[in-house]
């Protein structure tokens, strides 16, 4: 008797045109799938009554709600065989399929597809998936690669391509139209920048006047907006071109075919002094600098890392230090922190832009992406990795950071889930809150009383003057091996014998040490002025013991 072999059948497709339908694609799909599943019933096969299916979204992406589910129904054991129309049905990247076809490998589970036979379990069979899948991935990157053309061709002709509508404005076929409630308050934003010149003065003044963003409700009963504009939210009004009457697209601008709200000559005139302002802003004085971190840094303790300021050749040097540093002053506190801030805050607004540009964030952020909305999200989402300048004005991403968690060799940041979605224009509970996590590396080395921090994916430097010590080191033990006593070496090398003494130890280091040296990944505290006042025993596992305390 043939073994029962429980059957799901998973259908897709990308778009939502149709769908609405009483028989649609998915139903096609279902059906022809069915059909098979029948034709295999002398070999146990049996079709399971539940549903799997993901309409509107794309294959490029394992982000979907009916396969999620299904891969979960497979590891719990209730489905033996995922059967589908065409392969592409489930996945377009190769890679994806590889996760895939392991999940299925470790619960012992298989997939068939309907249009295309063939047999994993050969060679052959491999090779024709391997090229079926690389033809479905090329069509969809070639299909990517046409929806972002015209999207780049409409553009140049200054047609409006969907998306959030911003403030002041509402759509009209291809175009936008000017909201004439809306309208006189971004140009009273104008005026009052153009009067105050500043973003964060421009932003108090417009709360006070009692401005609010446009209110949204959505469908799933959550509703975003009706608050104050925020200081990243001014600063985009003020430098968007589409106020102007034109339209952008990445480094471009052309002119649009909607009304302009703002003159044209008065915005141009606008973003030189925007430039001047954060021309300004990098080369101002440290007294006028503000600490953009403030309330949003915590150290492993839980303690609050609060600004801090000293004094060196009349400049003023601004830092983070752990709060107990000030609050109880009589104890040394050896594990707080003091952290150089604008070190700090350059390499938290890269860590944030290098993150938001990088091509599947979108499907990992936003929950229940659609393929149509996909090109207008990374297109805004690029605007706010743009917007996150370390030589810029903190005002446009320190809002998007809601706390920075710091630990030895690590730190995590959480952006801001309204601020992010008010940048998006979605609905703030559409934001994963697990994608919101931002992990980086971080480190910071120590040249004296100098300080320099490492964050994110920099590149580790070698301690050039620690591999230096070791390597002399290495040469007088073989020298003392030869017979060289320390004062002949001493005389020879131009230095004193104690020295020798002092430092010959290095020669003994474990193995693991000396390659966390050579890769400029050891502890940043473990330098060649730490040796010479604390010697390491001579056995293997109590040095890294002690270098993994440090």
């Amino acid at each position: 008797m043939a073994r029962r072999i429980r059957c799901a059948i998973y259908t897709r497709k990308s778009s939502e045109e149709g769908l609405d339908q009483d028989f649609n694609s998915l139903d096609a799909q279902h059906e022809a799938c069915g059909a098979y599943v029948t034709s295999q019933k002398a070999e146990g096969w049996v079709l399971i009554p539940i549903r799997y299916d993901d309409g509107g979204l794309s294959g490029g992406t394992l982000q979907r709600p009916a396969l999620q589910r299904l891969l979960a129904d497979i590891e719990a054991g209730l489905v033996d065989q995922i059967v589908v129309y065409k392969i592409d049905r489930l996945t377009r990247s190769l890679s994806d399929f590889a996760k895939i076809v392991d999940r299925l490998d470790a619960a012992g589970a298989s997939f068939v597809s309907v249009t295309q036979s063939f047999n994993t379990a050969t060679s052959m069979g491999r090779l024709t998936l391997n090229m079926l899948l690389s033809f479905a991935q090329f069509e969809r990157e070639v299909t990517a690669e046409r929806i972002r053309d015209k999207i780049a061709a409409s553009k140049k002709k200054g047609l409006w391509m969907g998306g959030t509508v911003p403030f002041g404005y509402q759509p009209d076929g291809r175009s936008l139209k000017i909201d004439e409630t809306e309208a006189p308050i971004i140009r009273r934003i104008h005026d009052l920048y153009h009067d105050l010149g500043s973003v964060r003065a421009t932003a108090e003044r417009a709360e006070k006047l009692g401005y609010r963003t446009r209110f949204r409700s959505f469908a799933t009963g959550t509703s975003t907006g009706g608050t104050p504009f925020s200081r990243g939210h001014i600063y985009q009004i003020l430098s968007n071109p589409l106020y102007a009457g034109r339209i952008r697209h990445r480094d471009k601008i052309y002119d649009g075919q909607h009304p302009a709200i703002i003159d044209p000559a008065a915005w141009d005139e606008m973003q030189e002094r925007l430039a001047s302002a954060a021309a300004r802003t990098r080369g101002r004085s440290n007294a006028a600098e503000r600490s953009p971190l403030v309330g949003k840094l915590f150290d492993e303790t839980g303690d609050r890392l609060t600004p801090s300021h000293s004094r060196k050749n009349g400049k003023r040097l601004r830092y983070y230090i752990s709060r107990r540093l000030v609050t109880d002053r009589r104890e040394k506190h050896a594990d707080a922190w003091r952290l150089p801030a604008r070190d700090l805050e350059a390499g938290i607004a890269r860590v944030l832009g290098d993150h938001l540009r990088k091509p599947t964030v979108v499907t990992d952020l936003v929950r229940d992406i659609t393929a149509s909305e996909v090109p207008d999200l990374q297109a805004k989402l690029r605007q706010v990795a743009n917007d996150c300048d370390p030589e810029g004005s903190a005002d446009a991403w320190a809002p998007l950071l809601r706390r920075a968690d710091l630990a030895q060799g690590s730190i995590l940041l959480r952006l801001d889930r309204k601020v992010l979605a008010e940048r998006l224009g979605i609905a703030p509970d559409r934001i994963e809150s697990s994608a919101r996590r931002v992990p980086a590396s971080f480190q910071m080395q120590r040249r004296g009383v100098e300080a320099r921090i490492i964050l994110g994916s920099a590149v580790p430097r070698v301690d050039p003057v620690l591999a230096k010590n070791i390597l002399t080191a290495q040469r007088w033990y073989a020298a003392i091996k030869d017979g060289a006593s320390f004062g002949d070496l001493a005389a020879r090398e131009k230095t004193t014998s104690s020295r020798i003494q002092q430092m010959i130890g290095l020669a003994f280091l474990a193995p693991d040490i000396l390659d966390q040296v050579a890769a400029g990944n050891q502890p940043v505290s473990f330098t060649s002025e730490l040796f010479k006042r604390r010697q390491l025993p001579p056995e293997w596992n109590k040095q890294e013991q002690i270098v993994r305390e440090l």
